[in-house]
């Protein structure tokens, strides 16, 4: 069967073609609310015949590809049942031969949609292995797992869980060479889970990212703030829980922050909206300046919502799920990919082993940074330009000012 009648078959079992080609995470405020009381007393059951459907989407796609798979693992925070996709190249190297993302999809409440496909192949055509949890909240699972939601809390600990299952069961992950990278709720959780364990991860991505939740609720609107307000170890107004708030704000937790970040923002995002993001962006450059690498992209391409939070997301579903790219989003993945090569090294063999050619690619100067035919270096030149690589802090040893041309730590000729 093709991936366009996948496709077919997907919007026509849920009834309503608009949740096929819709992020949950972009659903506007009071939208998702009126759109469950449409759906009437089955919500549940089509969201997960809906899941089903991407399942079977994504496993058109991957076969003879990649090689994907679900398992799950009991959640850190207190045991509940979390799946999780696992996405791995057809050939696997020996013990600690992969480096791995924690690929956090977005929300308040979705789940992994198949729009992600092309980015996660690449990902593994570069090396790395992939892991997507379906936290606590996700649709598709059934009404305990969704309503189970507790935004910035218990959920990051679901994340943070899929560390400890790739220790145990995954020998060829170097638990040394681990990320992780998130989108809008999902780059929310990215934050706030290397805030929580500073040393899980020696890089996190955080795309279009919520922020600051007091903020957001002044602006989404008292339906969007019912969503708190029902969740068991939050519930309560800003006013009545802000400490609570505080705290699960990625804003106000800037102080931890001791891993390497990137954060893609765009200007006309109405979703995240920019006032929001913008805060973090100007907290990260005064407070973090050293570990945080920052972008905002103006005036990208909007998407059917007229505005840009998928900026960097898309995608043509009837082609097949391929990138949709613009100017932007190709500036952003290749921004994305040299920032966790540089980190993650996904062309070593190991943390312990020597770094073998990328197929496709002349030897680095650096061992295990080919990006594309250019070394780390020339990239940074092109993307950053020559003043601004000049000003950049050594990811690898944060005392002294230098570029990728004079680690102090790597010889980068």
């Amino acid at each position: 069967m093709t991936t366009t009648r996948l496709q077919r078959r997907a919007c026509a079992a849920i009834g309503a073609l608009a949740l096929c080609g819709l992020a949950a995470d972009h659903l506007a405020p009071g939208h998702a609310a009126g759109a469950a009381a449409q759906r009437g007393v089955d919500q549940y059951e089509r969201d997960q015949l809906r899941k089903r459907e991407r399942d079977r989407i994504f496993r058109a796609l991957s076969d003879g590809v990649i090689r994907m798979r679900k398992a799950s693992y009991a959640s850190i925070a207190d045991g509940l049942d979390i799946p999780v996709y696992i996405f791995e190249p057809l050939e696997l190297r020996g013990a600690r031969g992969h480096p791995a993302l924690v690929w956090i999809h977005g929300g308040v409440h979705g789940d992994l949609d198949p729009l992600y496909f092309p980015f996660i192949k690449e990902a593994l055509d570069r090396g790395y292995v992939v892991l997507a949890p379906e936290y606590r909240g996700s649709t598709g699972y059934g009404r305990a797992h969704q309503e189970a939601i507790d935004y910035g809390g218990y959920e990051v600990e679901d994340c943070l869980t899929a560390v400890s299952y790739m220790a145990g069961q995954m020998p060829y992950v170097d638990p040394e060479r681990l990320g992780v990278i998130g989108w809008s709720h999902g780059g929310f959780i990215a934050m706030h889970a290397v805030f929580r364990d500073q040393a899980a991860f020696k890089a996190a991505a955080a795309m279009v990212p919520v922020t600051n939740l007091i903020f957001r609720l002044s602006f989404k609107g008292p339906r969007y703030a019912e969503r708190f307000v029902q969740q068991k170890r939050i519930g309560g107004q800003v006013h009545e829980r802000r400490r609570l708030y505080v705290e699960r704000s990625p804003l106000y937790q800037i102080d931890r922050l001791r891993t390497p970040l990137l954060v893609h923002v765009a200007d006309n995002d109405r979703d995240v909206d920019f006032e929001e993001a913008q805060q973090l962006i100007h907290a990260l450059e005064y407070k973090k300046p050293h570990l945080a690498e920052t972008r905002i992209y103006a005036n990208p391409p909007v998407d059917q919502f007229g505005d840009g939070h998928m900026f960097n997301r898309r995608v043509d579903r009837a082609r097949g799920y391929v990138r949709a790219d613009s100017r932007a989003q190709r500036d952003s993945w290749n921004r994305i990919w040299t920032f966790l090569e540089w980190h993650l090294e996904p062309y070593r063999v190991s943390s312990h082993g020597a770094a073998p050619q990328a197929p496709g690619h002349p030897a680095p100067a650096c061992p295990g940074r080919a990006v594309r035919g250019l070394n780390l270096v020339q990239v940074w030149e092109k993307s950053l330009g020559p003043r601004a690589v000049a000003r950049r802090r050594c990811w690898r040893s944060t005392s002294r000012s230098c570029s990728p041309t004079r680690c102090s730590n790597r010889c980068c000729a």
